[in-house]
């Protein structure tokens, strides 16, 4: 991990403060928010591709994404 994408102590302290159904929904709209980006980056590689076909590509590399 690189100094500057270490996790403050304010930051560890403001994600301790939040309730855990907080925490969740935060965690949502950053996948949701990955996902917009993932299909906006194949949007523009592939500008000739339907919504349906940057749907389906985006469901398959999230599907098979790790960690």
């Amino acid at each position: 991990m690189l100094t500057d994408e270490q996790t403050s102590p304010e930051q560890i302290a403001a994600l301790r403060a939040m309730t855990g159904l907080r925490r969740l929904h935060l965690a949502e709209r950053l996948y949701w928010s990955a996902r917009k980006m993932k299909a906006a980056g194949l949007r523009s590689q592939h500008p000739d591709w339907p919504e349906s076909r940057l749907n389906e590509a985006v469901r398959k590399i999230f599907s098979h994404a790790r960690t």
